[in-house]
C-alpha cells in the first residue's frame, strides 16, 4: 500500500532538523501502510518536506527507496502506487534517448516516473501512465510543488492549509501529527455525510483541509509572484472518457462490444499481476471478483491463492458460493469463518482505519479478510468498482423503473402529496397502514416494511427531473438544515450536472 506525507512552510523559520523530526513524526503515523522501509527529504531552503512509508512490490531492493531524486537532479518525488506499464514506458523512453541510455538504478515503477518527467514534463508522462497511483513532486528548478492522484482515485491525497503551512498526505491522521494542525470539524461536510453516509471528495471532516480529487493535479510555485496561491485541473475526465465511450460503442454490435471488453479485462488483470511478493485475491463467489480471479488463473502457471470471509449467520455467508468458484478454477483456496463478536471487537479500530466518519457496512468484513489476506500475501486483487462501472447495483434499474412510473403525474401533484405524507406523524401512519390498508390488501404483508417502503416513496417523488430523483434514491432526502446545526449546502459530485468535479 505505502504512504507519502509532507508539507511546505512558507514562512520558513525552522532549520532543518526541525524539519526532519516533524517529517518523521508524520510518517510513523503511516506505518501500517509501509511497513518494510521509510525515508525523509528536507529541503529547509524551500521549507518543505517529504516522508514516505515503503510497502515494497516491484523492487525490493534499496534501489527502490523513497523518497528518490531524478537522474538528473532536478526532481524529488514521495509516491505511493503501481504503474503496470512502467516496463513499457521505460523502454520507450530509453528508445527516445539513445545513446547513452538513461542511466537506470534499479527496476522500480517509482524511478520510470521521475525519467518520464523529466524527460516529457508532467503533462505529458501522467497521460502515459497506465496505475493506481498518488505523488508529490519537487520541481528544484523551477522551485514548484505538484501533487497528483491517479484516474479513478484508487490512491488518496489530503491537503490543506495549516496557518502558512500546506500540509498533505495518504491519510488525514499524518496532517494531524503537524503542529500547525488545527482540529476544526468543517459542520457542512458533516451535513454531507449526514446525507450521503460518507463526505464526497473534494471535502473532508476538517476544516480547511480537502481531499484531491481523481484525475487532478495540485501546482504551488513557492516564489513571490504566487503569494502562496495553488491551481488546480484536471488531466482526466471520468465524464469525457464515458461520452467517447459510449460514443464507440455504438459503432460495433454487441458481440464486439464483449470481446473488446473481454481483451480489456484480461490486460488489466495481467499488469495487475505483476508483483516481486507473494500476490492473491479477495473471492466473494459474486460475478466481479469471480471474474478476476477467473482471468487470473486464466493467465497463471500456478494455482492463485484465493480468500474469502464466512459467517455463521445464513443470510450474510457467501463463502459456500465462493468455494464453488475456487473448486471450479482449481485456486488455492482459503476461509475465513467470523462469529458475531469478532465483528464487534474489530469496530473501536474503525475511527483510527478510516480518520473521518464512514458508513459503509462492508468496512468491517473488509478489514477482517484484508488481516486475515495479510498473513499470506503481500498484494491481494478484488472486484471493488464493478458493480459501479457495469450498472450492477439494483439502483440503476428501480430508479428508471419509479421514473417511468411517476413522471406523468405533475410536479405540483407530487410535491403536495410528499409534503402530505412526510407530515403525517410516523406512528398514526404506521397505524393505518397495519390496522386498516394491509388487511384490505394482503394477510401476509409486513407493516413495517410497508410503511418504510411508503415514506421512502414520498421522500424521492418530488423530484424536478431524472438526475434529481436519483441523488434523492441514494441518499437521505431531507434537508441538511435539519440535521446539522448551523450547516450550509456545499456542492458536491452529487450536485455537480456538468460533471467539473469530477
Amino acid at each position: 500500500m505505502g504512504g507519502i506525507c509532507g508539507f511546505v512552510d512558507t514562512a520558513q523559520r525552522k532549520n532543518a532538523e526541525w524539519y526532519v523530526d516533524t517529517v518523521n513524526q508524520m510518517a510513523e503515523r503511516l506505518r501500517h501502510r509501509g511497513p518494510d522501509d521509510s525515508g525523509v527529504w528536507v529541503d529547509a531552503e524551500a521549507g518543505l518536506a517529504f516522508g514516505h512509508r515503503r510497502l515494497s512490490v516491484i523492487d525490493l531492493t534499496p534501489q527502490g527507496h523513497q523518497p528518490m531524486i531524478s537522474a538528473c537532479g532536478r526532481y524529488v518525488i514521495v509516491y505511493n502506487g503501481e504503474i503496470y506499464n512502467h516496463r513499457h514506458i521505460r523502454s520507450e523512453l530509453d528508445s527516445e534517448v539513445g545513446t547513452p541510455s538513461i542511466p537506470w538504478k534499479g527496476h522500480s515503477d517509482t524511478e520510470v516516473i521521475l525519467a518520464a518527467i523529466s524527460q516529457w514534463g508532467m503533462e505529458k508522462a501522467i497521460h502515459q501512465f497506465n496505475g493506481m497511483f498518488a505523488f508529490a513532486l519537487w520541481d528544484r528548478k523551477d522551485r514548484i510543488l505538484y501533487l497528483a492522484r491517479d484516474r479513478m482515485g484508487e490512491k488518496p491525497v489530503y491537503y490543506g492549509w495549516a496557518g502558512n503551512t500546506l500540509l498533505f498526505g495518504s491519510e488525514l491522521k499524518a496532517l494531524v501529527a503537524h503542529p500547525a494542525w488545527r482540529n476544526e470539524v468543517d459542520r457542512d461536510a458533516l451535513a454531507l455525510f449526514m446525507r450521503y453516509s460518507y463526505i464526497p471528495a473534494p471535502y473532508s471532516i476538517y476544516r480547511g483541509i480537502c481531499k484531491l480529487l481523481p484525475g487532478m493535479i495540485l501546482r504551488l510555485p513557492l516564489d513571490s509572484a504566487s503569494k502562496g496561491e495553488y491551481t488546480i485541473w484536471h488531466y482526466w475526465s471520468a465524464k469525457e472518457a464515458a461520452e467517447i465511450g459510449e460514443a464507440d460503442t455504438l459503432k460495433c454490435s454487441e458481440e464486439e462490444a464483449t470481446d473488446q471488453l473481454n481483451a480489456l479485462l484480461r490486460d488489466a488483470v495481467k499488469m495487475r499481476m505483476e508483483a516481486d511478493v507473494p500476490l492473491g485475491a479477495f473471492l466473494s463467489g459474486g460475478v466481479d471478483s469471480s471474474t478476476v480471479v477467473a482471468l487470473m488463473q486464466a493467465q497463471s502457471d500456478s494455482p492463485v491463492q484465493t480468500f474469502t470471509i464466512g459467517f455463521q449467520e445464513s443470510d450474510y455467508n457467501e463463502a459456500k458460493y465462493a468455494r464453488t468458484i475456487a473448486e471450479h478454477l482449481g485456486t488455492n483456496h482459503s476461509e475465513l469463518y467470523v462469529a458475531s463478536q469478532d465483528v464487534l471487537d474489530i469496530i473501536p479500530f474503525l475511527p483510527a482505519c478510516y480518520d473521518e466518519p464512514f458508513s459503509d457496512s462492508s468496512q468491517i468484513p473488509t478489514f477482517i479478510l484484508s488481516k486475515f489476506v495479510r498473513q499470506h500475501v503481500t498484494v491481494s486483487l478484488s472486484g471493488d468498482g464493478g458493480d459501479a462501472i457495469l450498472l450492477g447495483q439494483s439502483r440503476y434499474k428501480k430508479v428508471p423503473r419509479f421514473f417511468k412510473k411517476t413522471e406523468w403525474l405533475p410536479r405540483v401533484f407530487r410535491s403536495l402529496f410528499s409534503k402530505l405524507m412526510l407530515s403525517v406523524p410516523a406512528a398514526l401512519l404506521d397505524y393505518a397502514l397495519s390496522r386498516v390498508i394491509l388487511p384490505l390488501i394482503s394477510k401476509h404483508s409486513r407493516p413495517g416494511q410497508a410503511l418504510k417502503k411508503l415514506r421512502r416513496a414520498a421522500e424521492t417523488l418530488d423530484y424536478h427531473d431524472k438526475f434529481e430523483l436519483y441523488i434523492k434514491f441514494i441518499s437521505r432526502p431531507r434537508s441538511h438544515a435539519n440535521l446539522i446545526r448551523d450547516a450550509g449546502q456545499l456542492p458536491s459530485v452529487f450536485t455537480d450536472r456538468e460533471g467539473l468535479l469530477g
